[in-house]
Parts: structure tokens; C-alpha cells; sequence
């Protein structure tokens, strides 16, 4: 990107953010493309693995910072791929809870396999990513505040 907005060093850094997210997934999704798993589904798989017992929707969504309905449809498709199960809690109850098949927990494994994320982050050096996780949460704080205006 050699072309520079030079009046408005804000919305260009905003665009360099989601350009980054989205040339970072798309690495991420190379390297996961082999086991059939998506970026979206390593990341919940990851939760509910290390959750370690069975988890409600709301559980699952406060961690993945998802809308309810959102992570339901997901929830929903990951059951259909084979890599959740549902679960009823009481007879005519609402209440779900999901858990990792064993595909699921086969996914969550190689998804251990991190290369994209290493070699991508490894151009910063350890002070930069500190520096950058500082500024990163900063912004999340500013877009959850005006997100409740």
C-alpha cells in the first residue's frame, strides 16, 4: 500500500487495522484449510477445549466477543460438520449447552499448529507487540464505549 493519505492519519490508520485483520486471517485460514476448520471455528473449538466441560451459548459468546444469535447459527453448522454436540439440559427447557466431539477435539489440536500466526507477528519485536496489545485494547475500549452511546 505505497499510496499515503496524508490528511487523515486516523481513518488510514483504521484502514491499516482492518487490513491487517484481514491479511492475518486469510494466513491463518492457509494454514487451516487442511483440517477443514475455519479461523471462527479454531477459535471456539479453542474455548470450549479449554472451558473443559460442556458451555451455554452465553458462556461461549462472552469469550469469542460475539453476538448470541451469531455464535447460535455457528454453533449450529459446527454441529452439523461433526464438531459439537448439543445438548438439552432439562426436558423442555431452552437451555443448551454444547461440548467438542471427538472431531471437534481433533480440530482443536490442529489448530495448535500456530506457524502463520509466529511468522506473521514474528516482524515486531517483543517491546512492539506489548506496544501493540497495549494500543489495540485501548481502541476496544474506545469502540465499546461509543457502542453504548
Amino acid at each position: 500500500m505505497e499510496e499515503r493519505i496524508s490528511t487523515d492519519y486516523k481513518r488510514y490508520a483504521w484502514i491499516l487495522v482492518g487490513k491487517a485483520r484481514e491479511e492475518m486471517l486469510k494466513a491463518r485460514q492457509k494454514e487451516l484449510t487442511p483440517y477443514e476448520i475455519s479461523p471462527r471455528q479454531a477459535y471456539v473449538v479453542d474455548i470450549l477445549y479449554n472451558l473443559g466441560r460442556r458451555a451455554t451459548i452465553a458462556e461461549v459468546a462472552k469469550h469469542v466477543d460475539r453476538e448470541v444469535n451469531t455464535l447460535s447459527q455457528q454453533l449450529n453448522r459446527m454441529e452439523k460438520d461433526g464438531l459439537v454436540k448439543r445438548y438439552q439440559e432439562k426436558a423442555k427447557s431452552t437451555l443448551l449447552t454444547f461440548e467438542l466431539t471427538e472431531k471437534g477435539v481433533l480440530a482443536y489440536e490442529n489448530s495448535l499448529k500456530r506457524d502463520s500466526i509466529k511468522k506473521v507477528m514474528s516482524v515486531l519485536t517483543e517491546d512492539q507487540t506489548h506496544q501493540l496489545i497495549s494500543m489495540l485494547e485501548q481502541l476496544i475500549i474506545a469502540a465499546e464505549k461509543y457502542q453504548q452511546k
